[in-house]
């Protein structure tokens, strides 16, 4: 079990992830709770941001809950593996977080806002690992769509890691990194806890808050099974 645990926490590379698929997953329409699509194209003047933050059944949650925010979609990002299934994620040979794509409208909330939600929604302190969720899959990752988005997210990570030392917690591991692909699960993990309220959901903060109100303001923007 141990040594499971430990390869599971290992990144794997380029030439050892699995060989995945060239078919996209297909998903439903709409949002199940939010009744908008799922997928691109999305209407003119929205942007888009990708969060892993552990397990995606509570992030996607926590965003589409959110002021201002269009639709959601749980996925697949930061890894080799085109369109990888569920399963090959979780076996840590494909090289994704679980992922939340956030479609948002930066008249009426801002990336940063965003930002302070992905940070106080879950710990970004754990490594490669979110609670008793273990692995590759459920590291803490930003993946930014825009230059803006990236000297955003290194601000506000720097402030959180402040915030977080001032309370004696340890460094942020968070992965900041350009958007790669983003591949859409499999539909019955989309919107998951709309489907099944009583579903898992192993997310948890610090209990920090995050600073915000720094970068801007809205109109402001640019333009599961536990494993």
């Amino acid at each position: 079990m141990g040594l499971f645990t430990n390869h599971k926490k290992e990144m794997v590379t380029s030439e050892q992830a699995l060989g995945g698929r060239t078919t996209a997953m297909p998903v439903t329409e709409r949002h199940l709770v939010l009744g908008t699509q799922l997928t691109p194209p999305f209407p003119d003047g929205l942007e888009q941001a990708i969060f892993g933050m552990g397990c995606f059944w509570g992030a996607e949650r926590k965003f589409w809950q959110a002021d201002g925010v269009y639709t959601t979609a749980v996925g697949y990002s930061g890894g080799f593996t085109p369109n990888p299934t569920y399963h090959e994620v979780c076996s840590g040979r494909t090289g994704h977080a679980e992922a939340v794509l956030v479609v948002f409208d930066p008249k009426k909330t801002t990336y940063e806002t965003l930002l302070s939600l992905f940070f106080e929604g879950h710990d970004p302190t754990q490594g490669m690992r979110q609670d008793n969720d273990v692995g590759s899959q459920y590291r803490s990752a930003i993946y930014t769509t825009s230059d803006a988005q990236a000297a955003a997210a290194e601000i506000v990570a720097k402030q959180y890691g402040e915030a977080l030392a001032e309370r004696g917690l340890g460094p942020i591991t968070t992965e900041i990194a350009p958007a790669g692909p983003f591949y859409y699960a499999e539909d019955d993990h989309q919107q998951y806890l709309a489907a099944n309220p009583g579903g898992y959901c192993g997310l948890g903060g610090t209990g920090v808050s995050c600073p915000v109100g720094v970068l801007g303001s809205p109109g402001g923007g640019e333009d599961h099974d536990p494993a």
